[in-house]
C-alpha cells in the first residue's frame, strides 16, 4: 500500500467532526444534538474516507505496475531489436 489509509481516514473524520458540530452550534441546536450528529457524520466520514483511499492506493498500484511492466516489455524489445540488428550484420560479414 503506498498510502496510510487509517491516519487519512481518521484525519477527514477529525475535519468532519468538528465541522459538523460548528455548523450544528451555529444553528441553535443543544450541546448533545450537536455531539451526536457530529459523531455520526465522522464515524460516516472515515468510512468513506478509508473506503477512498483504499481506491485510490489501488488505482496508484495498478498504475505503478502497468508502468513497470510497459518499461519492461520495452527495454527488452530494444535488447532483442538490437541483438538481432548484430547478428544480421555479423552474418552478412562472415559469407
Amino acid at each position: 500500500m503506498l498510502l496510510h489509509v487509517r491516519s487519512i481516514a481518521v484525519n477527514i473524520a477529525v475535519i468532519c467532526f468538528f465541522t459538523l458540530s460548528l455548523v450544528a452550534w451555529m444553528r441553535g441546536l443543544s450541546p448533545f444534538v450537536c455531539c451526536k450528529r457530529a459523531l455520526i457524520g465522522a464515524i460516516l466520514a472515515y468510512v468513506a474516507g478509508g473506503w477512498a483511499v483504499r481506491a485510490i492506493d489501488a488505482v496508484l498500484t495498478h498504475a505503478m505496475i502497468r508502468s513497470q511492466i510497459s518499461q519492461q516489455d520495452s527495454s527488452a524489445s530494444a535488447m532483442s531489436h538490437k541483438s538481432g540488428y548484430k547478428d544480421k550484420r555479423g552474418a552478412g560479414r562472415n559469407q
